[in-house]
């Protein structure tokens, strides 16, 4: 599929943010100082925003929100690449409803895999991370053929979606059904398994989530967290889980009093949230939440929002610049760059790693090891494959740009 999950950009999206040596490593301070270079005149490609207008059986629909959206990983045991270790949604390109794609064509993010699909013909976004469940490599299993190929399964049902007429729309919990029925057909894929978190915003601003196992989400507003999932856990760190069992593994455990795991689509959490205009939407595989507090995400997040001048401080507070538009669409399609969206998606992505190495500094993981298990003596981050999506929120009517359109 050459615009979602599971397939890394052939080149960069381009935006304000130019990076000029494709080969050099970022540091934390030039990549700051690379965000806050001054954009020239903006030209606005359709990119991650869709057209001010959708002709819809004859008549003519203004839609309000539009949705940037960006994506980071790395590999367990692979070193972090923010040149490379990126991916840009860009909502006109055709998603090929490939079956079987060669593992060489998957991201370099390990058993952690992700998708982002615009939702047929609307402005609707689809999007989700799969935690590939490491526990069936005992079993001569490869996790990440099961997550890669549920979240290529998803960004085609969401991609093909058609309204059946009633109005209702595609829920996440339905896609995720969808996604886990299409695996479990699939002949190449015999056993594995993986959480799932899938997200669909809708183009009025409504956000739904499904969340099964330990992925997750944490919305931020206005420079604090307004809401975050909860994992969901059978035990300590034995997550909720969609899998594939053989038949021979499933009578071996019922001969020995024993059980697999086994969690649905219906088990997951589904919450509803309203969005609204600067908002920042970070879902992400547990290798993010294990190393990282929420406040942490919000840090970075709020650090590279003010530093670049989408939210800007005032008497009242924070408040989000009305044209978020400069900031998170490309300009130059010659260059690459790093977009606002992409920018942050980078930054959470580097922290996580940077934390899951530090054996010094205790994260989530070591806090709950520390609480469940006082005499593992466990202490600094825990290393594991790392995918995070950062959705940034833009109402259009709140851009001149898109304004003078309407």
């Amino acid at each position: 599929m050459s615009s979602v999950a599971c397939r890394t950009a052939s080149s960069f999206s381009n935006s304000p943010f130019i990076i000029a040596n494709a080969r050099c490593q970022l540091s934390s301070a030039r990549f700051r100082a690379l965000l806050q270079q001054p954009s020239q005149s903006i030209q606005h490609r359709a990119f991650s925003a869709a057209p001010a207008r959708l002709q819809s059986q004859g008549a003519q629909t203004t839609r309000k929100y539009t949705y940037h959206v960006a994506a980071s990983f790395s590999a367990k045991y692979r070193k972090f690449d923010p040149l490379t270790n990126i991916f840009h949604f860009n909502p006109y390109n055709r998603i090929q409803t490939e079956k079987r794609r060669p593992k060489s064509s998957r991201p370099a993010s390990g058993q952690d895999a992700f998708f982002i699909s615009r939702v047929g013909d609307t402005n609707a976004v689809a999007f989700g991370v799969a935690d590939g469940v490491g526990g069936w490599e005992e079993s001569g299993v490869d996790p990440a053929d099961f997550a890669h190929s549920f979240c290529d399964y998803m960004a085609s049902a969401a991609y093909e979606h058609k309204s059946d007429g009633s109005g209702t729309p595609l829920a996440p919990r339905a896609l995720m059904q969808r996604g886990y029925d299409d695996v479990c057909k699939d002949r190449s894929i015999h056993a594995g398994g993986s959480t799932a978190s899938v997200a669909i915003a809708s183009e009025d601003g409504k956000l739904e989530v499904a969340n099964l196992g330990d992925s997750g989400f944490v919305h931020l507003r206005l420079n604090a967290v307004h809401t975050y999932s909860e994992p969901q856990t059978h035990a300590f760190n034995t997550p909720y889980q969609l899998s594939i069992v053989p038949a021979s593994m499933l009578a071996r455990a019922a001969a020995f009093g024993g059980a697999q795991l086994c969690d649905y689509p219906k088990d997951a959490d589904v919450t509803q949230h309203t969005l609204k205009h600067g908002d920042i939407l970070v879902l992400a595989s547990d290798g993010v939440w294990d190393n990282l507090f929420n406040q942490e995400i919000l840090r970075i997040a709020s650090r590279l929002m003010t530093s670049v001048g989408a939210w800007k401080t005032s008497d009242g507070g924070i408040r989000v610049v009305d044209n978020l538009r400069r900031f998170t669409e490309p300009e130059d399609p010659a260059q690459r760059l790093v977009t606002l969206q992409s920018a942050i998606a980078i930054e959470i992505a580097a922290a996580a790693k940077a934390a899951s190495t530090n054996q010094r500094l205790d994260g989530p993981f070591a806090k709950e090891v520390q609480k469940y298990y006082p005499q593992e003596n466990w202490h600094g981050g825990k290393i594991d494959d790392i995918c995070v999506i950062v959705l940034v929120v833009s109402d259009n009517s709140k851009s001149p740009e898109v304004q003078s359109k309407l």
